[in-house]
């Protein structure tokens, strides 16, 4: 009688444990539709960090509410910091991507690059590695290209351009052309920027935004 009732009462308590437990875990398909959601880490320098700018008006910013108003559930992570560079980027990103199991990267690095005159051949390989760690992880990579005035050079201006095509080729991802096209190329291109002319004003967000989109969306999909 006794063992009886113990075994009873040891069943109504596994019972309403897994009861308890039942309730405050998700259900099996909320969470494969929670994991299915993408998950979009930007990884970047000042151009995505809001350098200069108020908080929750850089483009990163624009391209949450973007997502929402095109009922896309994912979630954005703003890895950018100010004066970071491709071999910085680098650095951080095993981390960023144990942290963070992103399904998407876009990658903005490689101005400071350029405005410190490194040599491209790092920069180059410093994206390649960049994207290749993505892409082994299982991500999409969107690699952002970026241009500069001829200060250092045409020479070195060209050839800098044209390392973005080159790495995403090689590696197969896809690629926004040139980042501040409609910023840094109108007919007055000191409109948009800021005093120090290197960083874009808020107007000239959702511009840089409107370049990122039409590469990312079919990401998506």
């Amino acid at each position: 009688m006794n063992n009886d009732r113990r075994t009873t009462r040891r069943d109504c308590i596994a019972a309403a444990a897994a009861a308890l437990l039942g309730a405050a875990l998700p259900s099996r398909a909320q969470s494969a539709k929670g994991s299915g959601a993408p998950v979009i880490l930007v990884v970047g320098d000042s151009l995505s960090a809001e350098y200069g700018l108020a908080r929750g008006t850089g483009w990163v910013t624009l391209l949450e509410q973007r997502l929402d108003a095109e009922r896309i559930g994912a979630r954005v992570i703003n890895a950018s910091i100010s004066g970071d560079t491709t071999a910085g980027g680098l650095a951080r990103l095993p981390a960023l991507l144990q942290s963070h199991r992103p399904t998407h990267v876009i990658v903005e690095l490689g101005g400071n690059d350029a405005l410190r005159g490194l040599p491209l051949v790092g920069t180059e390989r410093n994206l390649s590695q960049i994207v290749q760690l993505a892409q082994q992880a299982g991500t999409r990579v969107l690699l952002v290209g970026m241009q500069i005035p001829p200060n250092f050079g045409a020479d070195y201006a060209r050839r800098f351009s044209a390392v973005f095509e080159t790495v995403a080729r090689q590696r197969k991802a896809a690629l926004v052309p040139f980042f501040l096209q409609g910023v840094a190329d109108g007919p007055d291109p000191t409109r948009l920027f800021q005093p120090d002319r290197i960083h874009p004003t808020a107007q000239a967000q959702p511009l840089m935004l409107d370049n990122v989109w039409p590469h990312l969306q079919p990401l998506l999909r």
